[in-house]
C-alpha cells in the first residue's frame, strides 16, 4: 500500500499537487513537501483556462476566498495583436460556436463573405464583446452572466476536467507566488507537513528506486511516491533517474522570456477581462491585468534576439512605467520528459513538460497531471500499466498543444522578419500537415484535429485559423442548398446579446473591487 508522498519543491505546481492530494485522500496518505526557501519559482504563470475552477471547487474553495489574497482576475478570452497583420486583432473566447442547420455560425460566416462588416469572432461570439467593453462575467449580485451554464456560483463542486462538458465562460489570471503562498497556508492547515530544506542527496535502491531524500538540516526524508515539482531543473526525474527529455524547439521555436510586473492604478484605469499576446518582431508579448498590477513578459527565440535586446523590446513596450523595474530573465525547457513517471518518481509541472505560454497552458497542464495521477494512482504492486497509462496520457497532452500552437506560427498571415518566416519552414508534428489540408477544405471539427484529450476543442482551431487569416478555400457547398434564415437569426441573437451584457454587466474593476472587500 502507498501510504506516504514526498514532493520535491513547492511553487504553485508542488502546493497544487499537495492540497490536491490532502483533498482526495485526507488522513489515508501522508502528503509531505519539501521546498527550498532559496530557489524561486519562476512565478510567471498568471493566466490560465477555464477547466482550472475544477481545481478549486475540488478543494471547497469558493472564490471569495482565494482570489483576494491573489489579486486574481477574471479572463474571457485571449486577444491576439498583430499576428495577422500590424495593427489587427482578434478573440479567442471560451466560448463554443452555435450551430443552425447542423453547421456552425463560423461555416456560415464564411458562406456570407463575413457579416455586416464584423469579424468572424465579433459576428460568431458574445464575449468579445464583453471583453471590449472590459465587463465582468458576474453581476454585482455573484450571478454568472448567462444562467443555462450558472452550476452553483461558489458553491464547490467536487469535479474534474473531465467532466466539463459545456464551455465554462471564463478562467483566471492570477499571481502564482501569492496562489502557492495562499495554498501552502490552506495545505498545512489541513495536514500537509512542510519542510523548509534544502535536499543534498537523492538516495536510490538496489532497484533504482528512490529509498529517501538528505535535506540539510533535517536529515533523511522517506516515502513511497516522490513527486518532482521542482521545475526545469527536474532534480528527480533527469537528475537522478537520468530520464531523456524529448525536446519539442525544432517545432516551436521560443526558449527564452523577459517578465515585468508593472504597478498600475486599476481603479483610475480599469482592468481588461483578457490576456493579450501581441507579436513582436522576434516573438510575443504577453499581458496580464492583475488587481493592482499587470505582469507583461517578452517570449522570443534566442536565434533571433539576445536577452539584452529583448528586454529593450519589453520596456519600449511597457512605455515609461518600466523605468526602475527589475527584469526577469527565463531559460525556459521546451519539450517533455519521454516518461513523466518513472520507477516510483513522478513529474508534474515544468519537471513533466512544457511548451510556452501562449494559451496558459502551464497551470493546464499542472491539474492536468495531478489528476490523472489520482486515476492512476499506484497500489502495493505497483501495476506498470498503471504508469503506462498516465505517461501516455501526459505525453498525448502535451503533443497536442504543442501542435495547437504549432498552428499559430503556420497560419499566421505574418512573415516580415527572419522570425515570422522561420515559423513557415519549421517543420511540423506527425500528422499535422495532413491535417492542415483537410482545412483547406473545410473549417476544423471534432474529427480534423487532434485526436486525444489536450484541453483545446475543434472550435478553437477554427476561431485561430480564421483569426490568423487561413480561411478555407470556399466556403461549404452544402450551405448553398440551405436556407440561412435560422443562422442570420443566431447572428442577430449574438449581436443582441452581446450588446445587452455589455450594457447591463459591471466592469471588471467594479465587480473586483467590491469581491476584494
Amino acid at each position: 500500500m502507498v501510504n506516504s508522498v514526498v514532493i520535491v519543491g513547492g511553487g504553485t505546481a508542488g502546493w497544487m499537487t499537495a492540497t490536491y492530494l490532502r483533498a482526495t485522500f485526507g488522513d489515508r496518505l501522508s502528503v509531505t513537501l519539501v521546498e527550498s526557501a532559496d530557489v524561486p519559482t519562476v512565478g510567471v504563470g498568471e493566466a490560465t483556462f477555464s477547466t482550472v475552477r475544477h481545481f478549486f471547487d475540488y478543494l471547497g474553495l469558493a472564490e471569495q476566498e482565494w482570489m483576494p489574497s491573489c489579486n486574481a482576475s477574471y479572463k474571457l478570452a485571449i486577444r491576439f495583436e498583430n499576428w495577422r497583420g500590424r495593427g489587427e486583432y482578434f478573440y479567442h473566447p471560451f466560448e463554443r460556436l452555435r450551430v443552425a442547420d447542423g453547421f456552425s455560425l463560423a461555416d456560415w460566416w464564411l458562406k456570407a463573405g463575413g457579416r455586416d462588416g464584423l469579424r468572424f469572432d465579433e459576428a460568431c461570439y458574445v464575449l468579445p464583446a464583453l471583453c471590449e467593453a472590459r465587463r465582468s462575467p458576474k453581476h454585482l449580485d455573484g450571478e454568472l452572466f448567462e444562467r443555462s451554464l450558472h452550476d452553483g456560483g461558489d458553491r464547490p463542486r467536487r469535479t474534474t476536467m473531465s467532466q466539463q462538458d459545456t464551455q465554462f465562460p471564463y478562467a483566471y489570471h492570477f499571481d502564482a507566488a501569492r496562489l502557492a503562498n495562499f495554498l501552502a497556508d490552506f495545505g498545512t492547515r489541513r495536514g500537509v507537513r512542510r519542510v523548509l530544506d534544502d535536499v543534498v542527496e537523492v538516495r536510490q535502491d538496489e532497484r533504482g528506486w528512490i529509498s529517501h531524500l538528505v535535506t540539510r538540516e533535517h536529515g533523511e526524508i522517506g516515502g513511497d511516491l516522490f513527486i518532482d515539482c521542482t521545475g526545469f531543473r527536474g532534480l528527480l526525474v533527469n537528475r537522478t533517474l537520468g530520464e531523456d527529455f524529448v525536446s519539442f524547439q525544432d517545432v516551436l521555436p521560443n526558449d527564452r522570456a523577459v517578465a515585468l510586473r508593472v504597478p498600475v492604478d486599476v481603479e483610475r484605469e480599469g482592468m481588461a477581462p483578457y490576456t493579450t499576446a501581441s507579436a513582436r518582431d522576434s516573438g510575443w508579448i504577453w499581458t496580464i491585468p492583475l488587481f493592482g498590477r499587470i505582469g507583461t513578459g517578452y517570449v522570443y527565440s534566442s536565434q533571433y534576439s539576445s536577452p539584452e535586446e529583448a528586454e529593450r523590446e519589453l520596456r519600449r513596450f511597457v512605455g515609461p512605467r518600466a523605468e526602475g523595474l527589475e527584469a526577469n530573465h527565463i531559460r525556459m525547457r521546451i519539450g517533455r520528459n519521454r516518461r513523466s513517471w518513472v520507477n516510483n518518481c513522478v513529474a508534474i509541472g515544468l519537471s513533466s513538460g512544457f511548451v510556452e505560454p501562449l494559451e496558459s497552458t502551464g497551470i493546464f497542464f499542472i491539474q492536468h497531471g495531478i489528476e490523472q495521477l489520482v486515476k492512476h494512482f499506484p497500489g502495493e504492486d505497483w501495476d506498470p500499466a498503471l504508469a503506462d497509462g498516465y505517461n501516455d496520457s501526459v505525453a498525448r497532452c502535451l503533443e497536442g498543444v504543442r501542435e495547437f500552437l504549432t498552428l499559430h506560427y503556420r497560419a499566421a498571415a505574418r512573415a516580415d522578419t527572419p522570425y515570422w518566416k522561420a515559423t513557415k519552414e519549421r517543420r511540423l508534428p506527425e500528422g499535422m500537415a495532413e491535417r492542415l489540408r483537410s482545412w483547406e477544405a473545410r473549417l476544423p471539427d471534432d474529427s480534423s484535429v487532434y485526436p486525444y484529450y489536450h484541453g483545446f476543442e475543434s472550435y478553437s482551431y477554427a476561431v485561430m485559423l480564421l483569426g490568423l487569416g487561413h480561411r478555407p478555400a470556399r466556403s461549404h457547398p452544402a450551405l448553398d442548398l440551405l436556407d440561412d434564415a435560422r443562422a442570420r437569426r443566431q447572428f442577430q441573437e449574438v449581436r443582441r446579446q452581446g450588446e445587452r451584457l455589455a450594457a447591463e454587466l459591471p466592469g471588471q474593476h467594479e465587480y473586483l473591487a467590491r469581491l476584494h472587500r
